[in-house]
């Protein structure tokens, strides 16, 4: 259920709204949400399976631990389709749940899902930085890959603090390190280069996607561009939350292995038509991802500082009163 006086989606910005919101970044991020909405679980392959249960419960647990599972009310802060939030109450978690995003179209696909799944969900368009709740309503707060796109992080935090109960947990994972986004875009931008010119080529015509799809992706990828507004070092990261008031805050880094060859792998995926990619394909990926993760997390995280993986997840918690 959404509120009444929530906006519609708008999945087909006009020109001159696309124009505006290069000068605004809040405007970038709701226009390049509802036009990603429909089709944004399909592009980085989210599902709602053993898959992604597993992945978002262990990336929760790696940071926040199991202590205190089942939360009673969470709340996805930039739910997007309710990846995260939606995974984890799957994955026993959390037993109530609320999404918000800034993109009205994202809230829509968070709740269909949320409907789909059977789970005790509901969903707000929402401001990171003037949270729509009353204080003290949420038992766990969480997030993927959604601090970056907040202009004032610190302002976030101090919200998240304020909906959530005394003694009440954030979770947020996801977030690109400075180090990671530098070498992740740089992989992404050469890989797309590279397989848009091969596929020009006559042998592999039938590997190229329609002109007007990929002229699309690139117009989607330039307002991504503003949409990012931020990297993060760990440290600095970890400060921002106790300058707002969090206790018990604690940052984690992961994936160097895996993010050298999932970027790659991803652009790719974009750039080629959808049913070039068969079962085998995606299994191989998929299997690359979890072998290069575990080299990650055994080995690398001992030996390489925290700030050249990718991503880096942050935790603490409210005060009690």
């Amino acid at each position: 259920m959404t509120d009444v006086n929530d906006p519609a989606p708008n999945p087909h910005a006009t020109a001159e709204e696309v124009q505006a919101a290069y000068a605004d970044p809040k405007l970038a991020n709701v226009l390049y949400h509802d036009w990603e909405a429909g089709t944004y679980d399909e592009k980085w392959s989210i599902s709602y399976d053993e898959r992604c249960i597993s992945y978002a419960t262990d990336v929760f647990n790696a940071v926040a631990g199991e202590d205190g599972q089942p939360y009673q009310h969470a709340m996805e802060l930039g739910s997007g389709t309710g990846f995260f939030l939606l995974n984890l109450m799957q994955g026993g978690v959390a037993k109530k749940g609320s999404v918000t995003d800034l993109s009205p179209g994202m809230v829509q696909v968070a709740l269909r899902n949320a409907e789909k799944l059977g789970l005790d969900v509901d969903g707000r368009v929402a401001d990171a930085e003037r949270i729509p709740y009353d204080d003290n309503t949420f038992d766990l707060v969480v997030g993927h890959a959604v601090l970056h796109h907040i202009p004032d992080v610190q302002a976030a935090f101090r919200e998240v603090l304020r909906v959530l109960k005394p003694g009440g947990r954030f979770v947020f994972a996801g977030e690109p390190t400075k180090v990671g986004d530098f070498y992740a875009r740089k992989l992404g931008q050469f890989t797309w280069f590279l397989t848009t010119r091969v596929t020009k080529l006559p042998a592999l015509r039938g590997w190229r996607r329609p002109q007007s799809e990929l002229d699309e992706s690139s117009r989607a990828a330039a307002l991504e561009a503003v949409v990012d507004i931020h990297t993060f070092d760990p440290s600095e990261l970890e400060s921002w939350a106790r300058g707002a008031g969090a206790q018990d805050v604690r940052a984690v880094t992961e994936e160097f292995a895996a993010a050298l060859a999932g970027w790659p792998i991803r652009t790719f995926e974009a750039a080629v038509p959808s049913e070039k990619l068969t079962v085998r394909w995606r299994l191989f990926a998929y299997h690359l991802w979890l072998r290069l993760s575990a080299v990650d997390k055994k080995v690398l995280s001992k030996i390489l500082p925290r700030e050249l993986f990718y991503n880096v997840m942050i935790t603490g918690t409210k005060r009690p009163s």
